[in-house]
């Protein structure tokens, strides 16, 4: 298959080839996919597959740049999500519900991603789809006529992609690097609840087990360091390619912030004049949120309105911030201080998946009893690279 480019555009051959007997994991439906296309498409289409059979529902992943900005299964779409994107929440269907679901977990992220999902999709998804930002999908079916619609993208340039259900992988996988071909067994442990058996500081409700499947899922398809918080089935604040665990640990938990934010009434209140496209109107909400605004965009955010905003302040933030509950928090690796459990607490957290094994086990296990935080050790790493 020859490819659009590369990773860049100056290297302009580039190619994608299957590894044995000619069987490809993914077709082209329409367009032409260059090659971190097909890097999102694989990575994200094994995620909501993996997700899918673990939980027994449709699931969803929103791709940039090899790593999920959101991922979810299908579930209730809440009034802030269904406004933003104009759909009547209590009746779409299971599909659209887990990409929008997805989307909405961190939607400046998800503007231009790669979307996917574990079903086929459907007309509802594929409307959906047209009307935002994004440059393509990968599905293992596509309902009549939706191949048509989305094809009409991006002037003709969305990238459709259909997945091979059936396909297995070979057991060793290689790259190479710098002339060097490197070889390893494919990691193929199975990813159940039996994972989550040994806990300490209490037992696991089976909702916040199945939020911890669904952040080891994610996981294991996000560039490392990597944590996740998730809640009621949909990400909260993923954290990609941080050198240090509690970096990661921080910035994922600003996104938490953010979207629990994004539900307070100062922020839903914010009345922008018609015309104000939805990117637009999430990266002022965002940049509101955040505050500090320079008077320049303070200017800019008020021409955007058509009546002033309401203050938020940082006492009602604070207020609001602590109304968040039940998240649970998943870690690719052990989490080698407490400070993960600390930060993470402050995010809502009561519930924490992690292989366990670090010198400071001990102590970490300690954080949580403190915060009354359960604790789930599965042994088992999911670094991804």
């Amino acid at each position: 298959m020859q490819l659009r480019y590369g990773t860049n555009p100056q290297q302009a051959a580039a190619h994608a080839a299957p590894v044995t007997h000619g069987r490809w994991p993914v077709r082209v439906l329409h367009g032409q996919p260059s090659f971190i296309n097909m890097l999102d498409a694989l990575n994200a289409w094994q995620l909501v597959r993996e997700a899918s059979q673990s939980l027994g529902r449709p699931a969803a992943a929103s791709f940039k740049h090899v790593s999920p900005a959101g991922a979810a299964v299908s579930g209730p779409v809440d009034d802030v999500t269904a406004e933003l994107y104009g759909v009547a929440g209590d009746r779409v269907s299971a599909l659209t519900s887990a990409y929008l679901r997805a989307r909405d977990a961190d939607p400046k992220s998800s503007y231009g991603d790669f979307a996917a999902v574990s079903h086929p999709v459907d007309t509802e998804l594929a409307e959906l789809l047209t009307s935002v930002v994004c440059d393509g999908i990968v599905a293992p079916g596509y309902a009549p006529g939706t191949v048509a619609t989305l094809g009409k993208k991006k002037n003709g340039r969305f990238l459709v992609l259909e997945s091979d259900e059936t396909f297995v992988p070979p057991p060793c996988e290689e790259r190479e690097v710098f002339g060097l071909r490197l070889t390893q067994d494919r990691d193929q442990v199975q990813l159940s609840a039996a994972l989550l058996g040994h806990t300490v500081g209490g037992a696991l409700p089976g909702t916040a087990a199945e939020d911890l499947m669904l952040g080891l899922a994610v996981l294991r398809y996000t560039q490392s360091n990597s944590v996740c918080y998730v809640r009621d089935g949909m990400t909260l604040g993923i954290g990609a390619g941080q050198q240090s665990r509690v970096d990661c640990t921080r910035l994922a938990g600003a996104k938490v912030d953010t979207w629990w934010l994004r539900r307070h009434p100062a922020v839903r209140g914010l009345a922008f004049r018609q015309g104000v496209r939805r990117q637009e109107r999430i990266n002022w909400q965002i940049r509101f949120i955040e505050g500090d605004l320079t008077p320049d965009e303070t200017t800019r955010l008020a021409q955007a309105l058509s009546t002033p905003a309401e203050e938020l302040t940082i006492d009602q933030r604070e207020r609001w911030r602590q109304r968040l509950t039940g998240v649970a928090f998943a870690s690719d690796g052990a989490l080698p201080f407490r400070d993960n459990v600390d930060h993470a607490h402050r995010h809502g957290v009561e519930y924490i998946a992690e292989p366990g094994g670090s010198i400071r086990s001990d102590e970490v296990e300690a954080a949580c009893r403190e915060h009354r935080i359960t604790l789930a050790r599965t042994g088992f790493r999911l670094f991804h690279h």
